[in-house]
């Protein structure tokens, strides 16, 4: 008999069999079966709409494609990872799309302007995200207005402040060949490889410790073969994407060549590690998780409960931040449009599509990248098909709507189920 018992951000399974695929896979059906679905909606939504957009577009498979996808939705994922943070907590922050445009133009005017370098214009931005998080979340926690309307009026707010910014509609072209490269440029083939070798290892040594540590606790941990079978996984999958991303892409390989791993697919990268490692290893991550699942429990149990919402709106801003330098770095240039538009949306959506509950207490920094290839995989998809931005926005706002719903009826099952 199998027993599935779920802790804040994660499930600890205990069986009395002996550890083994068979057992695992039974626990994650028992799991699914009680409302904890995590990520599968997402990657069987991914797999399918990757299949139905290679059928109907075979250029939708290429090299060049494939490439377009990581840059394409990268501004969008880096925001919602910064989301997750908010959501966990049952907040939202509709001001994140206009915030990374605030924070995009505060790069651009220090670059252009000031002739400041380029790591000091960066700083610049994140910084003043990390001062918009400040505000937002001040007036949430100590002042106590709901995170609606604080963010409902920093989305009005920030609009016109990008304007400020940009003189009333100036398109500020950006020409620092660092910043351009973030979204434009790729790693060398070699060093696409070696990072391909970093995070297969990196994964495994993870995984292996994971084990070792719960086995010297006397808890159930993977079975090696399971470990392995992951392992395995994830080696075939990234070995084939770097693979791909290796081709050269270019029309005209003489004139100049397209070879590599964009060097933004890293930075998601290390952003996710680091941010995944705060929330499922420090009593800060735990804390977040205990708040979103019952405020005043958290409260009575000691957790400084105003502190940590504010350190939320702080982490989704500097986010916000950072998906506006890219997002300034794929258009080499800002505008009173950048971070406007369906970006807040798309964001949102990308969070929740990946797994994170808008009641909070449920959610990886993982379910953000998630559902940003999801989001990517739809907006690209659909205009290879010929597809307007009315079918885009209907078949987002569906799909969204879908993992809204998923996620309504999995907590009424997990409350039924008696694991919440």
């Amino acid at each position: 008999m199998i027993k599935v018992k779920e802790l804040p951000g994660e499930a600890i399974v205990t069986a009395t069999q002996a550890p083994s695929i068979k057992n695992s896979f039974r626990a994650y059906i028992q799991r699914v079966r009680g409302g904890d679905m995590g990520a599968l909606p997402a990657v069987l939504g991914l797999v399918v709409l990757c299949a139905v957009f290679a059928v109907a577009r075979p250029s939708f498979v290429t090299a060049g494609n494939f490439a377009n996808l990581f840059t394409q939705g990268a501004a969008v994922t880096l925001i919602a990872m910064g989301l997750v943070f908010v959501l966990l907590l049952g907040e939202i922050d509709l001001s994140a799309g206009f915030a990374s445009g605030v924070c995009a133009a505060v790069l651009a005017v220090t670059l252009t302007s000031m002739g400041l370098p380029w790591y000091v214009c960066a700083l610049a931005a994140i910084l003043t995200g990390v001062i918009i998080g400040t505000v937002l979340g001040t007036l949430v926690a100590k002042v106590g207005i709901p995170s609606f309307v604080v963010t409902l009026a920093a989305f009005l707010a920030f609009q016109g402040l990008v304007l400020v910014l940009v003189d009333e509609g100036t398109n500020i072209s950006i020409r620092d060949t660092v910043i351009v490269a973030i979204a434009n440029k790729n790693l060398p083939p070699w060093l696409g490889w070696a990072l391909y070798a970093v995070c297969v290892a990196g994964f495994a040594a993870v995984q292996l410790l994971r084990a070792r540590k719960r086995a010297k606790r006397g808890l159930v941990a993977d079975p090696m073969s399971l470990i392995a079978f992951r392992v395995g996984t994830l080696a075939v999958l990234a070995g084939a994407a770097v693979f791909v991303l290796n081709l050269e892409r270019s029309r005209n390989p003489l004139l100049v060549s397209l070879t590599g791993v964009p060097i933004v697919v890293p930075v998601i990268l290390v952003l996710l590690v680091v941010w995944t490692v705060i929330l499922r290893r420090t009593a800060f991550g735990r804390h977040l998780y205990a708040v979103g699942g019952n405020t005043e429990a958290a409260r009575r149990a000691g957790i400084p409960v105003d502190r940590l919402r504010i350190s939320a709106f702080v982490i989704c801003s500097s986010m916000a931040a950072i998906g506006g330098i890219v997002a300034a770095s794929r258009a080499s240039s800002v505008d009173p449009n950048t971070g406007g538009s369906s970006v807040l949306l798309y964001a949102v959506g990308a969070a929740v599509i990946g797994g994170t509950s808008l009641f909070g207490g449920k959610g990886r920094v993982l379910d953000a990248v998630l559902g940003g290839a999801v989001v990517a995989v739809i907006e690209n998809g659909m205009g290879l098909m010929g597809y307007g931005a009315s079918v885009k926005y209907l078949v987002t706002g569906s799909v969204l709507l879908l993992a809204a719903g998923v996620d309504a009826l999995a907590r009424k099952r997990a409350a039924a189920a008696g694991l919440r």
